[in-house]
């Protein structure tokens, strides 16, 4: 089994999806074989600008290549092959850029993969993705130690990626979520918003896990989404997908809306549509645990 981490996680899938990961659970480790790998330009791992250029003997830094989507699975789609020697796929799961990648994979890895769980994405990153993706690295940009794209990688610009990841926090849930969780609630000590907090903590705690120059890069690598690129266009290539395959939708999802799942459900030959109701948004994917879950074992039971 392999499961496709999103944006910003990484291949410990206990970190973020563990509450599926084990004995008995929808990624059985009794049954399955689960594998899960750092994308390309990962500061958790893989190649990426923290890396050693072997030509400069520098790191990488903003100079690490523009990779896409597709360079990703085909980098996970060797280690499966030929360092793992794995021969079958029982199910490739992902949500959201985990969605995109499990996309790829089967058309790339199609003879390998018996089954698909596709979460929270389209066919291709829409105008409004990518402009969302914008905002938050203009954030970055913005930052005086991002000295026009000549980092110094021991002093990045991690104020703007705060900026950025408060952009992004904003973009995974909704103001039905917002508005039960914070109100407007002042705090008292120190006279702020409890959003303002919340957005604040959130920006502190990511810049302590995460580069700003691989947050770029990946989300450039999100904007490259497409997978009818090359292919004769979207509809060409998802009727090209021949697993039996589960697309995932939550209803209030604003970042990856519903009418982009019942596209790949639409074109997609064998596949089967599940939406989530849930207030949470794009994190649903995440926070919605038990529905989730029952949904992946539900088809997984079926393969």
């Amino acid at each position: 089994m392999v499961v496709c981490h999103a944006l910003t996680g990484n291949s410990n899938i206990a970190q973020w999806w563990g509450f599926f990961l084990g004995a008995g659970l929808p990624f059985n480790t009794d049954k399955y074989y689960v594998v899960c790998a750092n994308v390309l330009g990962s500061c958790y791992g893989s190649t990426g600008p923290k890396s050693v250029n072997p030509i400069t003997n520098k790191l990488y830094g903003n100079d690490f290549p523009h990779v896409t989507i597709r360079d990703t699975v085909k980098v996970h789609l060797e280690m499966i092959k030929n360092e793992i020697g794995a021969t079958s796929i029982a199910s490739v799961i992902g949500g959201s850029m985990g969605g995109m990648q499990a996309l790829e994979w089967c058309i790339i890895g199609k003879e390998l993969v018996k089954s698909a769980i596709i979460i929270g994405c389209g066919s291709r990153h829409t105008a409004w993705q990518i402009a969302i993706s914008e905002t938050q690295r203009q954030a970055i940009y913005r930052d005086p130690k991002w000295n026009n794209g000549n980092v110094d990688m021991a002093n990045p610009p991690v104020d703007g990626l705060e900026v950025a990841r408060q952009i992004a926090m904003i973009s995974y849930r909704t103001a039905a979520s917002f508005d039960r969780k914070f109100n407007r609630d002042i705090d008292d000590k120190t006279g702020k918003y409890q959003v303002r907090k919340y957005l604040e903590y959130q920006g502190k705690k990511f810049i302590s896990r995460f580069d700003p120059i691989s947050y770029l890069k990946i989300t450039e690598q999100l904007d490259s989404h497409d997978v009818g690129r090359d292919r004769g266009g979207v509809t060409t290539a998802l009727s090209t997908i021949t697993c039996p395959t589960l697309i995932i939708g939550i209803d209030s999802d604003v970042l990856y809306p519903l009418y982009e799942q019942e596209e790949l459900a639409k074109y997609i030959p064998s596949s089967a549509y599940s939406v989530i109701q849930s207030t949470e948004g794009h994190d649903g994917f995440l926070l919605e645990q038990k529905v989730v879950g029952d949904c992946i074992q539900r088809f997984l039971d079926k393969q």
